[in-house]
């Protein structure tokens, strides 16, 4: 028994749509992508908009890399279109095989060397731009601050004013013509973690027992929002950064603030004393107070800071009350425990909290 196969050509009209539709699919993707990155311009995490010295070389040195790479796409590509066009089957060709053609030493070594001269090359302008961001020079008026992570969030300390502050950071903008960087040292106090604000420097990794070093030199005064980019835990996803660059008065006005003790208001003593007798001294500081736990975060200025939980809520009294009631509803798997207030306990500590400015 034979198997016959029908071996008929297909309409002509039906190549060109095959073709045609194949063609369309490939120019897509770099459409795609091109949209994308378009769109990516205006994101808060963006790459793409660089308010700082070392985030504007890195989005140079992405540039240059995405160029090379774009025009090894577009060659590849019309080189692809090139020959789905230039050797497509056609009707007059029947069941010929066409003719089988075997290595070319010149093709091959072309393959070859081209790739590896683009390796080398993207390699030394990498490694150029890693040693000009470690080796600049610490200017004598340089802003020194230490971040230290933890699960899940960010501890600052600035030692040249006595300063402890936390998941905000707060630095002064640095003018070109009278710069002013911040250099920092970073560690973990738990896990691995990653310091990313996309707008202001690339990643640097937080290790335990290492201290790695960053600085920027933020032009423009804002808002500006990073993100953990090391996975660190359960709620690494919720491990916000918030950095506030403020002109240069306005900097030495915060400092001052932070400087002064916590507010001890009358009116709010019965929620300070339940604070301090319950657990709640054993991970919290709040300056001018018995309470100088090392492990939560610094409350002495809580209510200056626009969100809690690491930037995961908005810092109302509303949302401080839910937090301190029970953690977990912003924060699946937080490390902060329930501490099983009763009701009248924790308006009374919500609103001692709330008087922390």
């Amino acid at each position: 028994m034979s198997l016959v196969v029908d071996r008929q050509p297909k309409a002509p009209w039906l190549l060109t749509l095959r073709r045609l539709r194949m063609i369309v699919s490939l120019c897509a993707v770099p459409l795609i992508l091109f949209l994308f990155g378009c769109d990516a311009r205006q994101s808060k995490f963006s790459v793409f908009s660089s308010l700082s010295t070392p985030a504007h070389t890195i989005t140079r040195l992405g540039y240059f890399v995405l160029g090379i790479t774009g025009a090894i796409c577009v060659v590849l590509y019309l080189l692809l279109v090139y020959a789905i066009v230039r050797y497509r089957a056609r009707a007059s060709d029947g069941n010929i095989e066409p003719p089988q053609v075997f290595g070319s030493v010149e093709i091959e070594l072309s393959w070859t060397i081209i790739p590896v001269l683009i390796i080398i090359v993207l390699f030394l302008t990498t490694a150029g731009v890693i040693f000009a961001l470690q080796d600049a020079p610490k200017p004598a008026n340089a802003l020194d601050i230490t971040v230290i992570g933890h699960q899940f969030w960010w501890e600052y300390r600035y030692p040249q004013f006595g300063i402890v502050t936390a998941n905000e950071l707060h630095i002064p903008a640095s003018d070109p013509q009278h710069p002013r960087p911040t250099f920092m040292k970073l560690t973990s106090a738990d896990v691995d973690h990653s310091f990313w604000i996309p707008q202001l420097a690339g990643k640097t990794d937080i290790l335990p027992n290492r201290v790695n070093e960053l600085w920027i030199d933020p032009h423009v005064p804002g808002r500006y929002e990073g993100q953990c980019s090391m996975l660190c835990g359960v709620q690494h996803a919720k491990m916000l950064l918030v950095a506030y660059v403020d002109p240069p008065e306005k900097f030495d006005a915060w400092v001052r603030q932070q400087q002064q003790a916590a507010s001890n208001a009358a009116a709010v003593e019965a929620g300070r004393q339940v604070f301090e007798h319950v657990s709640c001294i054993n991970c919290h500081t709040v300056r001018g107070t018995q309470a100088n736990g090392q492990f939560g975060p610094d409350l002495t200025h809580l209510m200056t800071r626009s969100t809690i939980a690491s930037g995961a809520v908005p810092n109302t009294a509303e949302n401080l009350k839910q937090w301190v009631a029970n953690p977990d509803d912003f924060k699946p798997g937080v490390l902060m425990p329930n501490m099983h207030l009763t009701a009248e306990q924790l308006n009374q500590v919500t609103a001692y909290l709330t008087s922390l400015e």
